[in-house]
């Protein structure tokens, strides 16, 4: 089945016609805009969560070896001092941050 030419100039006399002749009549039919309200949002309250500093004593495989607390920096230190001697592997301390769980 052949299509129907659409002929440009045709549809634009149209259009500008119908433009030309409508505009009162669109006028009438619009309809008012309804108002919309925002949504109110809810800020997520973050839990508060309390940590404990501790002195870590650790190895080369970054596993922890000894745990000491935070004002014993220098009983960690040596502790360290004493496992690089002992094992021939270097032992380090470092900050650990655990969590307070509270009842």
């Amino acid at each position: 089945m052949a299509r129907k030419v659409v002929s440009r100039k045709e549809l634009r006399a149209e259009a500008e016609a119908a433009e030309a002749a409508g505009p009162k009549k669109k006028a009438a039919k619009k309809a008012p805009a309804k108002k919309t309200t925002k949504r109110k949002t809810r800020k997520k309250v973050a839990a508060e969560v309390r940590l404990k500093a501790f002195w870590g004593v650790f190895n080369q495989s970054l596993k922890r070896v000894a745990v000491f607390e935070y004002a014993d920096r220098k009983a960690a230190d040596k502790k360290a001092e004493a496992l690089t001697n002992s094992a021939k592997t270097p032992h380090f301390v470092q900050l650990v941050k655990e969590v307070i769980e509270e009842a």
